[in-house]
């Protein structure tokens, strides 16, 4: 798992034990799993607009902010980006297609 992840999961981790009033995710963590969605769905929408202006710079900044709301969520539920990763890598090799099936989609 890139390195990169891996240090975001940690703090992540040890945000859960921190003051609401020490720090933006403590804070999220502390208004529960609404807020949190709430924020994916926000990120969400901007990252789509970004993409819509066509901005490189805010294509990757918008999609930073949904990856980091993304990993809020998962350090939340008890999951981590290695589990996400997992999954990409037993899907890798299968179709686009294939995996839908799998699912019974």
């Amino acid at each position: 798992m890139d390195d990169t992840l891996t240090k975001l999961a940690a703090v992540l981790e040890q945000r859960k034990q921190a003051s609401p009033d020490s720090s933006y995710v403590a804070k999220l963590y502390g208004k529960g799993l609404d807020a949190i969605l709430k924020k994916i769905g926000e990120e969400a929408t901007e990252t789509v607009m970004a993409a819509k202006d066509g901005v490189a710079d805010k294509i990757v900044y918008e999609t930073a902010d949904l990856w980091f709301h993304s990993m809020v969520l998962l350090a939340h539920q008890g999951l981590g980006p290695e589990d996400v990763l997992r999954e990409l890598d037993r899907r890798f090799g299968l179709s686009g297609l294939e995996e839908k099936a799998s699912r019974g989609e």
